[in-house]
């Protein structure tokens, strides 16, 4: 008993129940959501030909999408579904979700990845110079530039910047169909340098303003003071005790950002027609396609939690003072 009760009380078991509560109520509230929504499959399918329907046909077709079905029947049916592997079914095009998702999937990882790897090159070297000099004219430069790549939607500046390299480049490879990484490496990451640099930019942003603060709070501390005294050499100094502890919230920040666009950065793959995820979602909320919408953000919310939670196991090892806590 008493072993039962500590494995409960564990940080990690009561993450996991949180977690499992959460994805509960994101499948609710989007199960919910939908309903609210004025439409059905029936009108998104046939438009305004839906009204010229007999009674008898709206019946026959509202059977066949299963919204026939008191709101409790059909929740509980497509989580029994879910939990057995069967993620529904995209009645337009008769392809299964978990299929879809298979397929648009890679996508988004591919761009989440190398989305992270810009924001961290840009974030963190400008973080680290902008503390370097605080208060001074590269600093407030610096701090300008990355409130402006904040403020900017990046639905926007996505468009910009597509238009842009179009119009004076004349190079536009989104254009074109999509290549996967593996049926065209070179078009595929060509397709993918736009995409990744304005989803990058975004996230420089706020691993920029975190580094800076966290090197900031870091150089105010005693430890760091007494090393300075004992005459250690700055660059030492620099990167093994002042950079290497200013990370740890900047693993945090990144864990959020990689979670955020593995739910899939929907704008941009529709402007840059990437099929990943935040695509087939939208896809599936104009087709009214109650299953591809459902299951969709019940993975993109998995994903999130379970990125949320390795970030928290790797802030514990990374941090001792976490660790014993």
């Amino acid at each position: 008993m008493t072993t039962l009760m500590h494995i409960l009380r564990h940080p990690v078991t009561r993450r996991l129940g949180e977690a499992i509560l959460t994805l509960v109520g994101v499948s609710i509230l989007t199960f919910i959501i939908l309903r609210v929504v004025p439409g059905d499959q029936i009108t998104a399918a046939y438009g305004t030909e839906a009204g010229a329907l007999s009674p008898e046909q709206i019946a026959k077709l509202r059977s066949y999408y299963g919204i026939d079905q008191p709101l409790v029947v059909q929740y509980f049916t497509w989580l029994g579904g879910v939990l057995t592997g069967n993620l529904g079914i995209n009645t337009t095009s008769h392809q299964t979700v978990a299929a879809m998702t298979a397929q648009a999937m890679p996508n988004t990882f591919e761009l989440a990845i190398i989305s992270i790897v810009i924001g961290l090159a840009i974030g963190i070297p400008g973080g680290t110079y902008a503390a370097n000099r605080p208060g001074g004219i590269a600093d407030n430069i610096t701090q300008a530039g990355s409130l402006l790549a904040l403020s900017i939607p990046t639905f926007l500046l996505a468009t910009v910047l597509g238009s842009w390299v179009a119009e004076v480049w004349g190079w536009y490879p989104n254009g074109a169909g999509y290549a996967t990484l593996f049926e065209d490496p070179l078009l595929n990451l060509q397709q993918m340098l736009l995409p990744c640099l304005v989803l990058g930019v975004s996230i420089a942003s706020p691993v920029l303003q975190t580094t800076r603060t966290a090197i900031l709070e870091i150089r105010s501390e005693d430890y760091i003071r007494t090393a300075r005294a004992k005459g250690v050499p700055p660059r030492r100094l620099q990167v093994r005790h002042v950079l290497r502890n200013a990370l740890i919230p900047v693993v945090t920040m990144t864990g959020l950002q990689f979670g955020f666009l593995l739910g899939g950065a929907l704008l941009v793959e529709q402007i840059f027609a990437i099929p990943g995820i935040g695509r087939q979602t939208l896809l599936g909320l104009n087709q009214k396609e109650y299953a591809v919408v459902q299951s969709t953000v019940l993975i993109i919310a998995t994903m999130f939690v379970l990125v949320n939670l390795l970030t928290d196991l790797l802030y514990r090892v990374v941090d001792p003072k976490v660790r014993v806590q």
